[in-house]
């Protein structure tokens, strides 16, 4: 395995209130995708699709947990219904997207759900593919977190793909 340089932990976002003192936590849209798109582009280009999608779930997944401990771990002895109703209220404020559950039947580890407005796709051409990779492993790692069980979150319907929501089929993954 390769030496790291560092792990991800929130220290390393740093005191944003300390270095954009003028210009704040904020950034336009616009240059979150310019960011996930290029990197998307060199790492598809080094790695191969396969590979690149790969990367960026496990991102979205490690980046899932780390959302969770830090603005819903509090929530998590809610039930379900409170617990998606805070998700939601968080994804919300923080612009993430807007969440819906469209099926949930826990019992089978099985739900449905879209995310509106997301930072990802909304409003990209369709180019005839599911582009949220990144979501996908976001959704499974904020499940992981709240069950404790493994989930696997797979996007069926995008932007991208032409629809006008973000659709994820989220199963709990048999050991």
């Amino acid at each position: 395995m390769a030496e790291r340089m560092y792990e991800f932990t929130w220290d390393i976002i740093g005191d944003l209130e300390a270095g954009r003192p003028n210009l704040g936590e904020n950034v336009n849209l616009v240059l979150y995708r310019l960011m996930q798109y290029t990197f998307r582009d060199v790492a598809e280009q080094r790695f191969g699709t396969e590979v690149c999608n790969s990367l960026f779930y496990d991102a979205g997944k490690l980046a899932g947990m780390f959302f969770f401990e830090k603005f819903l771990k509090e929530f998590a002895e809610l039930p379900l219904n409170g617990f998606v109703a805070e998700l939601q209220r968080v994804m919300r404020e923080l612009g993430v997207g807007i969440l819906r559950i469209e099926k949930a039947d826990p019992d089978a580890g099985i739900f449905v759900l879209t995310v509106s407005e997301d930072l990802d796709c909304s409003g990209l051409p369709d180019i005839g593919i599911e582009v949220c990779n990144y979501d996908e492993g976001f959704i499974a790692g904020v499940f992981y977190k709240y069950t404790g069980q493994v989930f696997h979150a797979k996007e069926v319907d995008c932007w991208a793909s032409g629809d006008r929501t973000c659709r994820f089929k989220v199963d709990r993954t048999k050991s």
